[in-house]
């Protein structure tokens, strides 16, 4: 695809700047969940190993380039340092490391201070970028949720040293690629969730690249009522609906099938166990609002989805949050979990409510690959270039 891995690099005594992300939850003074930390674990041990340097550039909160001590990196110290297993020197300035100390020699690994504190770094400030690259031989981008953006660590930097993807990188670049790049046919995508509006670009972008799209959600709300469709106190977009015929009529001239919901789980309140009835898409009565696609519904996303070689998903069916408005989306994840066990079906999966959703079904180990990308999921699905991958020659 045009980039370099760790594979193709000489790290041996090499100084590795490592942009990743580590911009992880803490209460307290610690480090709640430390997911992130463990997934950069592999980069940073690969270049150990091969007698490589890191110097792990991170950012942490939204610190507008000014010095903001509570969202300094050293909250992050003690979680690195147990999920990597190697001696962790943090360093609190650029000029710090200019200049060196023991610590920074003896330590394997080093943690630069959050770098948005500097104002260049969302500027993609050259000047920043240059005074980076000086203090390493290699540059490697394991971050790929923070590659929509042209920052200075993200995209001036790759241009400036011998450029690679770190092994998180790596991975999603080509669950990406076996999704959307080169994929096997039949290609179906799932995307739910609460807003068409905020989903027009990857719609867009999916009915040209895939075969059967299952439309879910509030979403899927707003193209019944496109539709005429009477769908009561449900939450819609009614301004959408004209945008929805359009979105319908381009699928159709692409033979890209849209599935839409048969069936519905209607309710008059949203909370959990109140009191619910499935009845046709047609027939939610004008007090209630739909919180799920039905049993028929999900048994046609099943038939849809054993026909199918690849599978991307993004947002919930559902209101997944609350039983027993879960039931649709767990269902269907698990058919892509079985098939995907079975060997039959490439399935990626990413965004914040999607990953929720596929963790409360309990089939997240099973899916091909779930990106916690977020943002830089979302626009590689819609088509668009992300300067940091762009950076690296993909």
């Amino acid at each position: 695809m045009g980039w370099k891995t760790l594979d193709d690099m000489d790290l041996g005594g090499k100084t590795v700047l490592v942009r990743v992300d580590i911009n992880v939850p803490v209460e307290g003074g610690k480090v709640t969940d430390a997911t992130r930390i463990e997934r950069i674990a592999p980069t940073v041990e690969d270049i150990v190993r091969a007698g490589g340097k890191p110097i792990l550039i991170a950012h942490f909160g939204r610190p507008k380039g000014k010095v903001v001590p509570e969202m300094s990196l050293r909250v992050t110290l003690s979680a690195l340092r147990a999920v990597l297993g190697h001696s962790v020197a943090f360093v609190e300035t650029l000029e710090a490391l200019e200049q060196g100390t023991e610590e920074q020699r003896n330590a394997e690994i080093l943690l630069l201070e959050n770098i948005r504190f500097h104002p260049g770094e969302e500027q993609n400030d050259p000047a920043l970028a240059e005074r980076l690259a000086r203090l390493g031989d290699i540059f490697c981008n394991d971050a790929f949720s923070a590659a929509h953006r042209a920052h200075a660590s993200t995209e001036a930097l790759a241009h400036l040293l011998p450029s690679c993807a770190g092994r998180l990188m790596q991975a999603e670049l080509e669950a990406l690629e076996a999704a959307l790049g080169q994929p096997q046919r039949p290609v179906m995508a799932v995307v739910g969730g609460a807003k068409v509006s905020t989903k027009l670009d990857l719609l867009g972008n999916l009915l040209e690249k895939v075969d059967r799209l299952v439309i879910g959600g509030g979403m899927a709300n707003t193209f019944l009522a496109a539709e005429g469709i009477d769908i009561g106190k449900s939450l819609a977009e009614h301004d959408m609906t004209e945008t929805a015929k359009q979105i319908r009529l381009k699928a159709m001239d692409l033979g890209c099938t849209i599935i839409l919901p048969s069936d519905v789980v209607v309710a008059r309140e949203f909370k959990a166990g109140a009191a619910h009835e499935t009845v046709p898409a047609t027939g939610c009565p004008a007090d209630a609002m739909i919180l799920d696609a039905g049993p028929e519904s999900v048994a046609r996303i099943a038939d849809a989805m054993s026909n199918a070689k690849t599978l991307i998903w993004n947002g919930p069916l559902g209101a997944f949050e609350i039983a027993p408005f879960d039931t649709a989306t767990v269902a269907a994840a698990q058919k892509a979990a079985e098939m995907t066990r079975a060997g039959s079906l490439i399935s990626v999966a990413g965004g914040g409510d999607t990953v929720a959703a596929l963790n409360a079904a309990g089939v997240s180990g099973d899916f091909t690959y779930i990106s916690t990308a977020g943002g830089a999921f979302l626009e590689w699905m819609e088509g668009k270039t992300l300067p940091g991958v762009a950076a690296l020659g993909g």
